[in-house]
């Protein structure tokens, strides 16, 4: 039976080196050498502080910021740790209750504002986690932007076009705009 046993026992042992320590250290070596800013979660600093990461999103709710996606993560919005959607279908009524809820506080936040509402202001992603919003999904939000900034549309619509960024390899997805990036140059402008 020790004959078996200590071959087996050997075997663990090697396998656990190898695939809990060796292959993870190296595998945590090459990212932080090839692709130091995503293996460190992609984060964005101002003023040497973390404001953000160019992956998760974040809730936004004062008029004077683009709001994102809404989330469906529990037990907050944008729990990288909880990320999921709402698992609602287009039938059940709670989804149908939550649209409209998100409708009526966008149009309350804009009452000027009569543009039909992009669909991605209204509805959450796959995820919960999305940090972008469709370039239209800004440009609906930038009249109100530029009346609570003091800000012409024009200078707004120029923000939005800066932070849009275009299909993966020029074919894949759709354009797309950070709201994070939209608000923080949006402090940058209205600090000056």
């Amino acid at each position: 039976m020790l004959k078996e046993l200590k071959p087996a026992l050997l075997m663990l042992l090697v396998l656990t080196l190898v695939t809990g320590a060796a292959y993870p250290a190296l595998v945590t070596g090459i990212a932080q050498l090839l692709f130091k800013s995503q293996a460190n979660g992609s984060l964005i600093e101002k003023d040497g502080k973390v404001v953000g990461s160019k992956l998760i999103g974040q809730p936004f709710s004062d008029p004077k910021y683009f709001w994102g996606r809404p989330s469906a993560t529990a037990p907050m919005p944008y729990n990288a740790g909880a990320s999921s959607g709402s698992n609602l279908g287009p039938l059940n009524p709670a989804l149908e209750d939550a649209v409209k809820n998100r409708i009526e506080a966008l149009k309350s936040s804009d009452p000027t504002q009569s543009a039909p509402i992009p669909i991605d202001l209204v509805t959450t992603s796959a995820s919960g986690l999305d940090p972008h919003i469709s370039p239209a999904a800004a440009r609906w939000q930038a009249p109100r932007i530029g009346r609570v900034r003091g800000l012409a549309l024009a200078a707004v619509g120029k923000l939005i076009d800066d932070c849009t960024e275009g299909r993966q390899l020029g074919f894949l997805g759709e354009p797309r705009v950070s709201a994070l990036c939209l608000n923080l140059a949006l402090d940058r402008v209205t600090s000056k």
